[in-house]
């Protein structure tokens, strides 16, 4: 009998745990249909509306999610005058371009590259090694391998203006990462298609000068990027190191599965950024955010970092609420 109380008791217990909060009108479905008119809808990470543009108009004409995130910030993966992102991107310390990237589908499925030294598009090597390997992440040489073996043409992404700023750089070798600049280092992007699934991308060529093999959270699901297809998703940007050891991305998402808004989940992780680095007048950290029913949010440590929003045909660049 008393094995029988408990089974019961737990069975009732377990039940409890996803019920309740449905119970309590937190399912992220509930009125969904009601929502459809907000979708699709695009989110980036600063003042990026090529790339905006791209994903939203893709969307617009039935692209899913996945398609609309990549294309989305390969756009920026080219711009050469992105200093931060993709082909152009300041190099580390020893001169080299290393490109780290990641991407999650709706199911959840993820993949990553990390230090990629020869390919413009870090974000579509990083979707083959989701598609086309059983593991998530590829690092350094081995990412370069997989590219090649995936058609990937190999390039140099130090171009004649990036070469001639690290020149500059070596005379002094000083190295301070300057708020909202060097500190602008990610294209982070969130997409709901017309059928309500989310997908999202975040790609960067890294710090500016950063030490040679240094990585920060771009890649790193959970951290940089993170989505559950029934709550939303989040995108970081800034001071890696700090985003990396709150996994940040993560932690929203979890927030807003617990009822709280995006603006609420965003303020959330900005907080606990700052409870736990005293230092964090000195550097800036970003975040975005969208649910399933489409609304946004963003917060940030230092005033300054804005993001794109599409919809309805409309490229916004909205400012974000900042803390100091």
């Amino acid at each position: 009998m008393k094995r029988r109380v408990f089974i019961r008791n737990t069975g009732i217990t377990g039940l409890g745990i996803t019920a309740i909060p449905r119970a309590l009108g937190f399912n992220p479905l509930n009125n969904l249909e009601n929502m459809q008119d907000k979708f699709p809808l695009t989110i980036a990470t600063w003042n990026f509306p090529n790339a905006s543009q791209k994903a939203g108009e893709l969307l617009d004409r039935g692209a899913t999610a996945l398609d609309a995130v990549e294309q989305g910030v390969m756009i920026e993966e080219a711009n050469l005058k992105n200093t931060t992102v993709g082909k152009g991107g300041a190099p580390d310390r020893e001169g080299n371009v290393t490109l780290d990237a990641c991407i999650m589908a709706p199911n959840g499925n993820a993949g990553s590259v990390v230090y990629l030294k020869n390919n413009t598009h870090a974000v579509s090597v990083a979707r083959k090694v989701m598609e086309e390997t059983p593991h998530v992440m590829l690092a350094g040489e081995g990412a370069d391998q997989f590219a090649r073996e995936m058609g990937f043409s190999t390039e140099n992404l130090l171009t004649e203006e990036s070469n001639a700023a690290y020149r500059e750089w070596l005379k002094t070798k000083e190295y301070k990462p300057l708020i909202n600049i060097e500190n602008h280092d990610t294209i982070g992007m969130l997409c709901i298609d017309k059928n309500g699934d989310i997908a999202g991308a975040c790609t960067s060529s890294g710090l500016s000068y950063k030490m040679n093999g240094r990585v920060g959270d771009s890649p790193i699901i959970g951290s940089g990027l993170f989505l559950d297809n029934e709550i939303g998703g989040a995108v970081a940007t800034g001071m890696g190191e700090a985003i990396m050891k709150s996994v940040g991305s993560f932690l929203i998402v979890e927030l807003m599965r617990q009822g709280k808004s995006p603006q609420e989940a965003c303020e959330n992780a900005i907080n606990r950024i700052i409870n736990t680095n005293p230092n964090y007048k000195d550097f800036q950290a970003a975040f975005i955010a969208m649910n399933k029913k489409g609304e946004v949010g963003s917060y940030c440590i230092q005033k300054g970092f804005s993001y794109v929003k599409y919809q309805e045909g409309k490229n916004e660049n909205i400012p974000s609420a900042f803390y100091f």
